[in-house]
């Protein structure tokens, strides 16, 4: 095994991290403000200037559409070596954005280039790859236990040329940007075939009439302005025939193709923004002196840096094989590994930004570190795309597998 990054993973790290170091931290105060007044005026869904200000300089310097692999439209990475670039990322939370590697859009541009028709692909694919506009995904919904999709209740009905859709989603991110044009919603376009054929996924326009923003949900208190998450209440929401992804009971195969990806893609970021809190606990511990002693000193603190730096590498270590398989294997047999860092990530991440907002004392739970928000945004992780329970459920039951294959031995033995 090498696990040395290759001289061309080196070449992008370099790369990504220069644009990181000159463009990306040095917007985060100006950020902050433009984010701050947006919300003093009373509206946060905006269109943050300095970011697309980044945008412009990203995307000339070749740092666009990143996490494309095996496409002519992104930068011909794989997910092995897109992994350091997006753990880089992680540290700044609007840095994924300004490179095009945001979500929902990333997923929504995988599923679109896999499985979109000619015709979804000129309409949505290309100003989504071109960062012209933004987009959603609407899968969960409020009146059911989501973490199992076979329940999701939205109905999407077969009207002579036209889909008529009917249902309440909710967590649907990236609803509130004025610039999110479409979304992907999953339902049901047959309740009476088998559990996994019932479901599919059409792409619908965000001013369909029907569509209706009931509210932005906060995040523990947070509003996640300004990409945010709405409940969105769809009637009678009427959309031609061929926005229909790939076929009717296509849905699952189509939310496999997506979620393996994007669950990677988070854990990629959570180890940058593991990476972030431990900086900022240790530049806190080495600033402040308690009974006598820099805080640093303190042996309870020596516990928990060591213990944080040896968990990140870790974690780092598990994201980057599973990401390795996706690219040998497939993300079907790196299903085992995917789940894993998905549960073994935000966990880590909550536990380190946890210490760090200790370190800071009643500091750590203002705005001022930003270390309260990275832990409204990692605990969520823990939700997203699953719930821990579901990823510890696959891998139990792939172990289970690995000892219910082997034959029992005789009694006599």
């Amino acid at each position: 095994m090498d696990f040395d990054y290759s001289p061309r993973q080196k070449e992008w790290m370099k790369r990504v991290g220069d644009f990181m170091e000159h463009h990306i931290h040095p917007a985060e105060e100006v950020y902050a403000k433009e984010m701050q007044a947006a919300r003093d005026k009373g509206n946060p869904w905006i269109v943050v200037p300095v970011v697309e200000e980044l945008k412009k300089k990203a995307r000339p310097a070749g740092l666009w559409n990143l996490f494309l692999n095996e496409s002519e439209h992104g930068a011909g990475l794989t997910n092995l070596e897109y992994a350091p670039l997006c753990e880089m990322m992680g540290h700044v939370g609007f840095a994924s954005e300004a490179f095009n590697c945001s979500a929902p859009d990333t997923g929504n541009m995988e599923v679109l280039e896999r499985y979109g028709s000619p015709y979804q692909q000129d309409k949505w694919l290309t100003p989504l790859l071109n960062g012209e506009i933004r987009s959603a995904f609407l899968m969960t919904e409020p009146a059911v236990a989501s973490s199992d999709a076979t329940n999701i209740a939205t109905r999407i009905e077969r009207k002579g040329d036209n889909y008529i859709i009917n249902g309440r989603k909710w967590w649907s991110s990236g609803v509130g940007d004025p610039r999110c044009k479409v979304a992907i919603v999953m339902g049901k376009t047959d309740p009476e075939k088998d559990r996994h054929s019932q479901q599919s996924q059409i792409l619908v326009p965000m001013d369909s009439p029907g569509i209706k923003i009931i509210r932005m949900l906060p995040v523990f208190g947070y509003d996640d302005a300004p990409h945010g998450h709405a409940e969105v209440l769809l009637e009678n929401v009427k959309v031609p025939v061929e926005n229909l992804l790939l076929g009717e009971g296509r849905g699952f195969e189509i939310a496999q193709g997506r979620l393996g990806p994007g669950r990677i893609h988070h854990c990629m970021r959570t180890i940058g923004v593991a990476e972030r809190a431990l900086a900022s606990m240790v530049q806190r511990l080495l600033s402040r002196e308690a009974f006598g002693k820099r805080i640093s000193e303190h042996s309870v603190w020596e516990q928990r840096v060591a213990e944080a730096r040896t968990n990140i590498d870790m974690c780092r270590l598990l994201t980057l094989k599973a990401a390795d398989m996706m690219d040998k294997v497939g993300n079907k047999v790196a299903r085992t590994e995917i789940a894993e860092i998905k549960v073994a990530a935000p966990r880590m991440a909550l536990k380190i930004i946890d210490d760090a907002i200790q370190a800071w004392g009643g500091a750590g739970v203002t705005t001022d570190p930003g270390l309260a928000r990275m832990y409204a945004s990692q605990r969520t992780l823990r939700l997203a795309d699953g719930p821990d329970e579901v990823h510890n459920r696959t891998i139990a039951r792939l172990e289970y597998g690995k000892y219910m294959q082997r034959p029992r031995r005789e009694a006599a033995e």
